[in-house]
């Protein structure tokens, strides 16, 4: 009897080990490292940064698939419209808060300056993505080298002007760090040229309406401008322009490619744009922040992306990009767009053979 009460005893105990084992896997999760990532925006009013918020949470998601032991997050705390002060704020909250880490583009390197040093201070690394704030203590910076970006705006303006007329500069925020290297980057551009003129930098808040209100009202103001060097796409993320520009007498390029601007091109309102790669703010960053946190990698400082000049030529190959990227709101069209040039040159070939 006593035997068989022993057996019983051994038999529950090894029940309970089993169960406590299985329970041990379905919390499973057991020795995960959890990394949150809070990501602070300029400002959810512009798309180029929905777009680095879809790059981020895509390399969370690849990320913590990659390695059985990590789950990474995002969270995303950005303002609704540019607000520096703001943005510390946010900064500050999310390291009250518990974050691992902090990404931000910075609307004024000067207030932002202060808010990621004292979140270094109380142990949280930070990134900087688009505008940075060189003066920090943030470890590392993604994104465009901003005076060559002006410099190469100026360039492909110039060849569309045939180096001569009035030019306006579409600078949106005054006291964004970037934006002021890439006005720095157009007039050096700008000064080789001796028949190019530079009629003035014209500011605004970075939404679609006030950036195209802007152009309207400079354009009545200043009727010689020639050509229009909009260092940022503000004016172009709706259709407001496109039957208020004549291209044969206003020329213009401007920085970023997101869906909303392909219709200038198609239609050849705006010749070329310059391509930011912009979902890679957040999918590089984020890999960057992972290899320093957590696989405890050197990260260089300083990494610049490669700007993409976008035409009619490549406008298929660019939608079809962005659209893997994971873009919303692509139009269908673009996805087989052929520019007429080249549906044409097949058969001029064989007319010239």
């Amino acid at each position: 009897m006593r035997a068989l009460r022993f057996c019983w005893l051994l038999g529950c105990a090894g029940l309970l080990l089993l169960a406590g084992c299985q329970s041990s896997d379905d919390l499973g999760r057991e020795g995960v490292r959890t990394i949150t990532i809070t990501m602070v925006a300029k400002s959810e009013a512009n798309p180029v940064f929905m777009s680095a918020r879809l790059g981020a949470e895509a390399a969370a998601k690849d990320l913590s698939e990659k390695y059985s032991k990590l789950d990474v997050n995002i969270d995303w705390r950005t303002p609704a419209t540019e607000d520096a002060s703001g943005q510390a704020g946010l900064i500050l909250a999310a390291v009250d808060a518990g974050t691992d880490a902090i990404l931000v583009s910075c609307s004024n390197d000067e207030i932002l300056e202060r808010a990621i040093n004292q979140a270094v201070d109380r142990g949280v690394p930070v990134m900087t993505f688009d505008s940075d704030a060189p003066d920090s203590r943030r470890f590392a910076f993604y994104g465009a080298n901003d005076i060559e970006l002006g410099e190469n705006v100026m360039e492909q303006l110039a060849k569309l002007m045939a180096n001569k007329g009035k030019v306006a500069i579409l600078a949106g925020n005054a006291a964004a760090l970037n934006l002021q290297m890439r006005v720095l980057g157009v007039k050096n551009a700008a000064s080789r040229y001796p028949e190019i003129e530079i009629a003035g930098v014209f500011n605004h808040p970075e939404t679609a309406g006030q950036a195209a209100a802007e152009v309207l009202r400079v354009n009545a103001a200043y009727p010689d401008i020639s050509g229009w060097a909009m260092i940022g796409g503000w004016a172009l993320f709706n259709e407001e322009l496109m039957d208020k520009i004549d291209p044969r007498k206003l020329k213009i390029v401007a920085v970023d490619a997101l869906p909303a601007q392909l219709p200038y091109v198609e239609k050849g309102v705006v010749p070329v744009l310059l391509g930011q790669p912009t979902f890679r703010w957040g999918k590089i960053s984020v890999e960057n922040i992972i290899d320093k946190l957590y696989l405890e990698k050197d990260v260089a400082m300083i990494n610049h992306l490669k700007l993409i000049p976008v035409s009619q030529a490549n406008l298929g190959g660019w939608a079809r990009q962005i659209k893997a990227w994971g873009y919303e709101g692509v139009p269908e069209k673009y996805l087989t767009y052929v520019a007429q040039d080249q549906a044409m040159a097949p058969a001029a070939q064989r007319d010239s053979e």
